[in-house]
């Protein structure tokens, strides 16, 4: 198991400051223990007027993003007969639509600046939000009534073959189509329901710094982790999710896509 690193040895990697699951807007448990989040919340501006962001930045991130377009791409046409086979179990097995999308956060494009300048956002959410897709693995009505809940093993509101699904992630299939959109990559941080993004960062300092790196299908937690469960299970996740942004490369990538083969065909950490 990889090692956690020390997080305030972050700050001058990620360039911010350190102030401070298969849901949507939990009830969180109250927080014990050494965190003590400031309610000081540093500001940013867009990166796109920065006058330090020279091109020779810019142009970094391209043979990765061709990477993930290029990988993105063959997995998708080598998965559509699975997928098509999968959209015509879940129509099949369940009332609803066979895709299931939901707004997330995804990559923060911001930087630090000081003092009071102007602020682009009145909100601020994080990050930059889209529409994630998935196959639906629950009842339509999984949040009525009860609303928003931790997920847990042998979930009632998980339909029969929605479970199967989970166990394999092949309900993360349609992801795909947000790697090639720019959206996602296929290897990150996993992307948060705006509500939920705004709680845990309440609860965990360090959780917008996951928002540095775009989001992706798989990542350094998956790998290593399983499901959220508890507010514990975030914060071990986050550990994860930072030490990936200190050392992403495309050689780090491949190795997590390697690694996730097994974590799938063994089902360890789904449910």
């Amino acid at each position: 198991m990889l090692p956690f690193i020390p997080l305030r040895s972050l700050n001058p990697i990620m360039g911010i400051g350190m102030s401070g699951i298969r849901s949507s807007n939990p009830s969180l448990p109250a927080v014990t223990g050494t965190f003590d989040p400031s309610p000081m919340r540093p500001r940013y501006r867009d990166w796109s007027s920065a006058s330090d962001r020279s091109g020779v930045q810019r142009a970094a991130g391209w043979p990765r993003r061709a990477v993930n377009l290029l990988l993105a791409l063959i997995a998708t046409i080598i998965t559509l007969p699975v997928m098509f086979l999968i959209a015509l179990l879940v129509r099949l097995t369940s009332r609803g639509s066979v895709l299931y999308t939901q707004v997330r956060i995804g990559l923060d494009r911001r930087e630090p600046v000081v003092g009071g300048q102007n602020h682009r956002r009145e909100r601020d959410l994080g990050g930059r939000p889209f529409t994630i897709y998935k196959f639906r693995t629950m009842r339509v009505d999984a949040e009525h009534g009860s609303g928003a809940v931790w997920a847990q093993q042998r979930d009632p509101r998980v339909t029969p073959i929605g479970r199967l699904l989970r166990q394999y992630r092949l309900d993360e299939l349609p992801q795909l189509l947000n790697v090639l959109k720019g959206e996602m990559n296929i290897v990150g941080p996993r992307p948060e329901r705006p509500t939920i993004f705004a709680e845990l960062r309440e609860h965990i300092a360090e959780y917008p710094l996951r928002q540095r790196a775009k989001p992706g299908i798989t990542g350094l937690a998956q790998i290593n982790h399983h499901y959220d469960r508890s507010l514990d299970d975030v914060r071990t996740k986050v550990h994860y999710d930072l030490e990936y942004i200190r050392r992403q490369s495309v050689t780090e990538d491949f190795r997590i896509m390697l690694k996730t083969v097994p974590v799938v065909l063994l089902r360890r950490g789904g449910w």
